[in-house]
């Protein structure tokens, strides 16, 4: 079905960014209209699930998030590392980086799970998800970058406990949804292929 831009203007422009679309499209039923819409231009990022197979343990960390002010459990989120992909980034370059600057962690190795878009109603951001193998015998302490503001605290789960988290509703962002959900139905798959102990 066909599409098209017919116009695009930045409305505000900050830390994010919004533009307006004016778009025309085809409808199902043959016939094409426009429609204008905000969208909110925040950029592609990249989440890893840092995952352990011989202790059989998550890697994940905590952080305020000023978009949670009205989470019940209130802003502290617990997450999966994550970032934005720089201009020339590869989404796996990302996820090395972000391993390190967020949890000081170095990944094994990489195994995209998925890419899926946000919100698409109302944003252009796309995620890629990767689970990521490390030793978690490394993992701990306080990470992030200062000039990003970042405050980081790195947590080490049994993987029973994280995959426990989408009963308590603790997990509150999609990607720590998504990310548990991938692992409870792979866990096993995952901890047989890349452990050493299981071969």
């Amino acid at each position: 079905m066909h599409w098209e831009i017919l116009e695009r203007r930045t409305l505000f422009q900050r830390f994010f960014r919004v533009e307006e679309y004016r778009i025309r499209h085809e409808r199902f039923d043959g016939a094409e209209q426009e429609v204008v819409r905000e969208i909110f231009e925040r950029g592609d990022a990249v989440v890893v699930l840092p995952y352990d197979p011989e202790r059989d343990r998550v890697v994940m960390i905590e952080q305020f998030r000023p978009g949670a002010v009205r989470w019940p459990e209130g802003p502290w989120l617990l997450e999966f590392v994550a970032g934005m992909v720089g201009e020339g980034e590869s989404p796996e370059a990302v996820a090395r980086r972000e391993a390190r600057e967020e949890a000081g962690l170095e990944l094994l190795e990489l195994l995209p799970v998925c890419r899926y878009l946000v919100s698409p109603g109302g944003t252009t951001e796309r995620i890629d998800l990767f689970c990521g193998r490390v030793d978690s015998g490394r993992a701990g302490g306080l990470h992030g970058l200062d000039e990003e503001h970042e405050d980081i605290k790195v947590h080490v789960l049994a993987r029973s406990e994280a995959l426990a988290l989408l009963e308590s509703g603790r997990a509150g962002n999609a990607s720590t949804l998504i990310g548990l959900q991938w692992l409870a139905l792979n866990g096993e798959r995952l901890r047989a292929r890349w452990s050493t102990a299981a071969g």
